[in-house]
């Protein structure tokens, strides 16, 4: 990762530095020097470039030496028309120290200019047409640089050295308010402070950032909180809070090492953070911004134009993606003056073009480590694994949290997570990015890697390019992925937890033990199976999971009987019916998911009985038994199986919780007694299948309390531990072990 990243200023001032002569200049797959002058000043330039400058990657480099051309000085060449590679693909960086002190520092140029940039900082993948990276092929275009800012790119010492997204407010890009289409209010720094003042007068504004529109309200503004959830039909699910600095977000969360290194690092993506007791001195955050969570999604302010917003509104505000329920994040501002119209009561805009709309990019510490939980804004795209000879393979994931990889010259790059597939909107945004990828790659697509789903948009969009497909399994997908972020090679044991997956046999999968062998894998255990009433249906009402768990252990009578908190939010009638399709096997698909097992759980602890958005009754369950410790474990008992060598049989432990429930025990309690069951099966299962390495795979893993406790009883049954760190635990990464597993076949499983 060698463009955009100030790499060439970086080589010129270490060549001038040492006496060097020659040239430099961006050639799409690389960067090329050519560099000539004393042995030893060379041999000091080679070691320089063990450290290169900030940001920068090195994947390799190849060194030629050859007779001195007789160069004069160093020089910066224009970039070459050569075909590309990941190298040129740089996500966007979130503003530099020096870039937010000059937009608050009234002795400096830029004073209150919004969007100052340099060559550590600023839009990148965002606002990019073509490759090699220069500001000719991004939507800077539009804004020729004036001559001041022209001389800070000619200028060695200044930092905008060669930096093709420097502006300023004589010449680059500037804001506008609208208070609807063709309804300006305010322009430039006027916009920005009347937006401020309509955030303290409780109005929602779609706010024009980085990579896409966000929601915007005052944090403190329980009235513009609850209107904007009314607004984008979001009951209880959490909103992001975008703080000016780090010291006012500890105010109010508690922010460990990592985490600081998380929140002030170059992604800028959204932390999650532990609330502290609100005090005098933390501002005020409503109570509708994250209800009944002990949690904070927190970031900082990714730009100088967001930073100055907050400055002048004092506080915090919520910020939340910019779209409708569903759909992608908006980029283009027809699109967010039409989609929004009902969300927001104003629009603070600006005139540079957003290409490629990204969301914002997701983490939570786990384990001691950085676990992305969307891969987006600041951390995509970029390369995650070299597969020598994969060139032109695509994987396009699956139907949730879409996010396609695709091989070039050896390595792959995943493109930023784009969202659910279920909206014509999505689908062709997913379209969209494929055909971006491989234009910016000048790649040609050959084969493509999908997953075994039938119905998922994916893999009906890789059916009908016609090419040679690789149909891999969910699970193994799941497994293959975290093997290759870390180097891992077969065999191995591999934990796939999540919601669903299509498995071969025709049921839904989700709790699975793959052995993996360089072959393939093979099932050697999973969860015991249940009914899910109304399939799809189930997936949305936990409490008709909870119904499947309880005939499973006791038939129809116990499902009729409506004594438990699940039972009695259905009418006899209900329950009559529902019996009878699980009795019948009606509309009632059998799982092994682990995923449907936490939210039956929760529905039986009614923590969640409806959930109104993906992954709530399993959150709930996992905040819930949070707020206990020393809770012994629920019994998981291995039974021999007949498609499996073992099933994991959860019926012991669900029959102890109800029991706990009818003694009247505490909820955190039997919450957290089931996690510390789930997590010593892991165990015994690793030791059962004779495992010294485990890998943990799957939306469950998001989970903080079972993915840690698992780790931890790995470790101490001397069994390595690998987890999701780079991308992540859920269908935003699949697409890496689709295409792992395409590129092991080498084609001889296409179809």
């Amino acid at each position: 990762m060698v463009q955009g990243v100030g790499f060439r200023p970086w080589l010129w001032r270490c060549a001038r530095e040492l006496g060097l002569a020659g040239w430099t200049r961006n050639a799409g797959a690389a960067l090329l020097l050519e560099v000539e002058g004393d042995p030893a000043a060379l041999e000091q330039l080679l070691a320089r470039l063990d450290q290169p400058p900030a940001h920068a990657r090195i994947a390799r480099r190849r060194i030629t030496r050859q007779s001195p051309a007789g160069e004069a000085g160093f020089r910066i060449l224009e970039g070459m028309d050569m075909p590309a590679s990941v190298a040129g693909l740089l996500p966007d960086l979130a503003a530099c120290p020096d870039c937010l002190r000059e937009a608050r520092d009234p002795a400096e140029r830029r004073y209150r200019y919004p969007f100052g940039s340099c060559t550590r900082c600023g839009p990148r993948h965002s606002i990019v047409n073509e490759l090699p990276w220069s500001r000719r092929h991004t939507s800077m275009v539009a804004f020729p640089a004036c001559a001041a800012c022209a001389r800070e790119y000619a200028d060695p010492a200044d930092r905008r050295f060669h930096a093709e997204t420097l502006a300023c407010a004589a010449c680059g890009p500037q804001l506008t308010l609208l208070a609807g289409r063709d309804e300006p209010v305010a322009h430039g720094d006027d916009a920005l402070c009347t937006a401020a003042r309509w955030l303290r007068d409780g109005r929602v504004l779609a706010v024009k950032g980085l990579a896409g529109y966000h929601l915007v309200a005052a944090a403190s503004d329980e009235g513009a909180v609850a209107r904007l959830r009314v607004r984008k039909r979001r009951p209880v699910k959490p909103f992001a809070l975008m703080f000016a600095d780090l010291a006012s977000a500890r105010s109010c969360c508690r922010v460990g090492e990592m985490e600081t290194a998380l929140l002030g690092g170059v992604a800028a993506p959204i932390v999650l953070l532990e609330r502290r007791e609100p005090s005098a001195a933390a501002p005020k955050l409503a109570r509708g911004i994250a209800p009944a969570s002990p949690l904070l999604g927190v970031m900082l302010a990714p730009t100088p134009m967001h930073r100055l917003l907050l400055d002048q509104l004092g506080g915090p505000v919520v910020a939340t993606s910019g779209n409708r329920d569903g759909e992608p994040v908006i980029g283009d501002d027809a699109a967010a003056l039409a989609e929004l119209a009902g969300l927001a009561d104003g629009w603070l805009v600006h005139d540079r073009e957003i290409i490629s709309p990204t969301e914002d990019s997701i983490v939570r510490v786990v384990a001691g480590a950085p676990m992305l939980l969307r891969r987006a804004r600041g951390e995509a795209p970029a390369v995650v694994a070299e597969l020598p000879g994969s060139d032109g393979l695509l994987a396009v994931g699956a139907q949730q949290k879409s996010a396609p990889a695709l091989a070039v010259a050896g390595e792959v790059v995943v493109a930023a997570q784009l969202g659910d597939l279920d909206t014509p909107v999505a689908r062709t945004r997913f379209a969209r990015c494929i055909a971006d990828l491989a234009r910016l790659q000048r790649t040609q697509i050959r084969r493509l890697a999908c997953d075994l789903h039938p119905d998922y948009h994916s893999t009906r969009h890789a059916e009908a390019t016609g090419l040679p497909l690789v149909r891999v399994q969910h699970h193994h997908a799941h497994v293959l992925s975290v093997m290759a972020e870390h180097g891992l090679v077969p065999p191995l044991l591999g934990v796939a937890w999540d919601g669903s997956g299509y498995g071969p046999d025709g049921t839904v999968w989700g709790g699975e033990f793959l052995a993996i062998t360089p072959g393939g894998f093979r099932r050697f255990a999973r969860l015991r199976r249940f009914r899910l009433p109304g399939a799809e249906s189930a997936v949305r009402e936990p409490r008709r999971t909870a119904l499947g768990l309880l005939h499973a252990i006791g038939g129809s009578d116990i499902v009729g009987s409506g004594s438990l908190a699940p039972l009695r939010t259905f009418t006899a009638p209900e329950r009559k019916v529902l019996a009878v399709m699980l009795e019948r096997g009606v509309n009632a698909p059998l799982t092994s998911s682990a995923g449907r097992l936490f939210d039956g759980v929760a529905s039986l602890l009614d923590l969640c009985q409806s959930a109104s958005h993906e992954g709530e009754a399993a959150t709930r369950l996992e905040w819930c038994a949070a707020a206990a410790t020393g809770a012994a474990a629920l019994p998981f008992v291995l039974r021999p199986g007949r498609d499996v060598a073992w099933v994991l049989d959860w019926e012991p432990a669900l029959r102890d919780l109800l029991s706990g429930l009818a003694a009247g025990r505490p909820l955190p309690l039997l919450a957290a007694a089931f996690h510390r069951g789930l997590a010593d099966a892991i165990v015994m299962l690793a030791r059962r299948a004779g495992a010294d390495r485990v890998v943990l795979a799957g939306g469950c893993f998001q989970n903080r309390l079972l993915a840690e406790q698992a780790i931890a009883g790995l470790r101490t049954a001397g069994i390595t531990a690998w987890w999701p760190q780079r991308l992540p635990p859920n269908d935003g990464g699949l697409a890496l072990g689709q295409l792992v597993r395409a590129w092991q076949l080498h084609g001889e499983a296409t179809s």
